[in-house]
Order: C-alpha cells, then structure tokens, then sequence
C-alpha cells in the first residue's frame, strides 16, 4: 500500500482507508496493526524526500480503545492519520467511540476525525428503527465538528436479507434495503453528509455503467460520495460528483 501511494500508483483524488476489522483475521488483528503503522512510517519517510500526492487517511478499527492506542503508537506518523472508521456504530457502542474520539482531540496537534457507519443487522426491526437512528444522532451531537462523513453499509444489510444486486441492478431497487437507507438519509443528511454505500463490482464487462447508474439514484436520493472498494472506481465516483 505504501508504495502504491508513494508512486501514485492511484487515480486522484482519493481517500484511503486501511482496515483492521472485517478483512483482517481475528487472530492476527495485533499483526495487522504492527503493518499498518510500518506502511504510515514509511509514507512518512518518503513524504519528507519527494513530492507526491498524499491522500487523507482514515484506519478502520474494530472496537473504540484502538483509537487512542494507535494514535499514540503511531508515534511521528501520527500526523498522517486524519480520523478513524467506527464499523457497526449503534447505540451501544456510540458513546464509547464519541468519548474516545473527543478525549484524544484534548491533546492532539491537530484535529482527528471520525466516520460512523450504520451497517448493523439491529436496523432491520421497523418497531425500533427509528428510536435507534435518532439515539445515535443524539450520542454523536457532541462531536459533530468531528464527523466529516456519515458511512452505511448495504452489503451487510443486503447479507442479513440473503440478497445481493448484480451489476445492472443499483441498491435502490432492494426494497427492504433501500428503506432503511431513505430512514438514514431522512434522519442524517440535513445536519452530516451521509455517503452512498459500496458498489461491489470492478472487473466483469459492465460494471462501470452500473456504477454510473446506482450514483445517479445516490445523489437523486441525498448521498454525498460513495465508499470504493477499488481503485478503478475512483476515476468513476469522482466524475459523477464533478
């Protein structure tokens, strides 16, 4: 990743996101840390020799005390990480991540960031889905200067269905799905910028016009940008929010 970045291996601009959660083995999660601060030491190094295009970098972690204890040993690269990635933010573990976040903005240099995603299965149930929407946005409200983004995950909400769109389909067209999506916008958006959720194809003949179509109904229904899960899609999403 490192030197994909230094040789600016990816189309600009971009965002990237290095994840200790759902990609990463239960059982090497300490590893996968050690990588990632030796690819945010290196990224620092080459930073101070040369010239190249240096994205924000958010770390996708897996529970709120990793928030701390990678920005502390993340030592002088610590200025290089822009926020963190809160997976499976609820109203459970809300106050946690705010509390994490808000503590460590006490005494960093400069400011860190958080990005919630809504992607628990609890959002299914209609009888409390709203009184858990607004709880989170009530937990959150301290740290709204710190929330750049607001994240939701369709393909964990399409798994809980047993569902999955093919690449001429666009998520919309997933009813349950889109419904709790259209309660997240209606609950979120006036206040945060909520991004569309990740479109999974990049290699089979058509993905690109599947892509293009599921942004149009993504901005036709108040989504600001979309998570990417490969670099062909960056040049993709950037067009259509020119």
């Amino acid at each position: 990743i490192a030197q994909s970045v230094i040789s600016e291996k990816f189309k600009q601009p971009y965002s990237l996101a290095l994840c200790l959660e759902d990609t990463i083995n239960d059982c090497f999660v300490a590893e996968a840390e050690e990588v990632l601060l030796h690819t945010l030491h290196r990224i620092r190094r080459a930073v101070s020799e040369s010239d190249f295009y240096l994205p924000k970098i958010f770390i996708r972690i897996r529970r709120p005390e990793q928030i701390v204890h990678l920005y502390q040993k993340a030592g002088k690269a610590r200025g290089l990480i822009t926020g963190f990635i809160a997976p499976k933010f609820s109203p459970e573990n809300a106050c946690r991540y705010i509390d994490e976040i808000v503590d460590l903005n006490q005494t960093a240099a400069s400011p860190v960031s958080l990005m919630p995603v809504l992607e628990s299965p609890s959002l299914i149930d209609l009888r409390t889905r709203c009184d858990m929407l607004y709880s989170i946005k009530d937990k959150i409200a301290p740290a709204a200067e710190l929330i750049p983004n607001i994240r939701v995950g369709g393909n964990d909400l399409c798994h809980a269905f047993g569902l999955r769109r093919q690449k001429t389909q666009a998520i919309q067209e997933i009813q349950p799905v889109s419904q709790i999506l259209s309660d997240i916008i209606t609950v979120f958006s006036m206040e945060y910028v909520v991004s569309g959720p990740v479109w999974e194809y990049y290699a089979t003949e058509g993905w690109e016009d599947g892509l293009r179509r599921e942004l149009e109904l993504d901005r036709l229904n108040g989504f600001v940008g979309k998570t990417i899960i490969h670099p062909k899609q960056i040049p993709v999403v950037n067009r259509a929010y020119q």
